[in-house]
């Protein structure tokens, strides 16, 4: 076998390193300067580790051609099976990175629920269906190793933040038996919907628009398949209404159904109140006692 020329393993080398290089858009400074220009007292949540969670970062979980998808561990010191959270980042599916949600990773994980952050291919390397598969996948990973990670893996509620959330909200509505609830932090159940204003972000991730791919823009709005849903959910929203696109006729259908749920505003907030104070406190209080009311009691 000839060796390959040295410009042309540049070049293949280059081609791959495309192929997975991040969008850096949405990063922890590009989003505090961007809220702090309507809210200039807020600051960034900074959560130091805990001498009682044990932090395990970058674990493998899958490999696809070459390519390996990692998430971190947040785990209790204890030997008791806890509880599991399962973190899905936001970032316009296009963007950001499962560190920007170590904050609620480690608030969470200190209140005895074991978290894991999951890495997902994003739009600019897969498009949908990959980023949904990928997350099941990590959550298939983790019941697996339930031992390992001393969790109990009946009792596993999937998070997300903004674009995280509704990959979470599809994922619990599309697969209703591999997690145990849900919580949406401000993302849309419905992509095609007066109240949405996504757009080229949308597009990249679904492979065109409403009109080229009507299909695929249905398949991926939780709304879609909410009659299939069989367990709690929980809606955290800022004050922005299209980040909360189609919730109104989800919790209808949840009514319908006898479907658990909730819905709690963080008033006067930016999108990503989750990352910020003086917001970042009401939000987690109301996802412990959403998750003490499914787990622990």
């Amino acid at each position: 076998m000839k060796p390959i020329p040295h410009l042309v393993f540049l070049f293949l080398f280059s081609l791959n390193f495309a192929q997975v290089q991040k969008d850096t858009a949405f990063t922890l400074r590009s989003e505090m300067v961007k809220v702090a220009r309507k809210f200039p007292s807020a600051k960034l949540v900074k959560i130091e580790s805990s001498e009682k969670v044990q932090e395990i970062i970058n674990i493998e979980y899958q490999k696809l051609q070459g390519r390996s998808l990692f998430l971190d561990a947040f785990l209790g010191n204890s030997t008791h099976r806890n509880p599991a959270v399962i973190l899905i980042h936001g970032g316009g599916w296009k963007s950001g990175s499962k560190e920007m949600i170590n904050a609620l990773a480690r608030s969470i994980s200190q209140k005895g629920f074991n978290c894991f952050a999951v890495e997902y291919r994003l739009s600019g390397e897969a498009e949908y269906p990959a980023a949904i598969y990928d997350v099941v996948n990590a959550i298939s990973y983790v019941k697996e190793n339930a031992t390992r990670f001393h969790i109990d893996k009946n009792q596993i509620s999937l998070l997300g933040t903004s674009s995280g959330g509704q990959i979470a909200a599809l994922i619990g509505a599309k697969y209703p038996d591999l997690v145990h609830s849900v919580i949406d932090i401000d993302g849309i159940l419905a992509f095609h919907h007066p109240q949405s204003k996504e757009g080229e972000s949308a597009e990249k991730w679904l492979g065109g628009t409403f009109e080229q791919n009507p299909e695929i823009w249905k398949d991926a709005s939780p709304l879609t398949h909410a009659e299939k849903v069989k367990i709690p959910y929980l809606f955290i929203n800022s004050q922005f209404g299209r980040f909360h696109a189609g919730q109104d006729e989800m919790v209808g259908i949840f009514r319908k159904n006898k479907i658990r749920y909730d819905i709690k505003t963080i008033e006067n907030s930016p999108h990503t109140f989750w990352m910020f104070d003086p917001w970042f406190d009401p939000a987690i209080d109301h996802i412990l006692k959403f998750l003490n009311d499914q787990f622990k009691n």
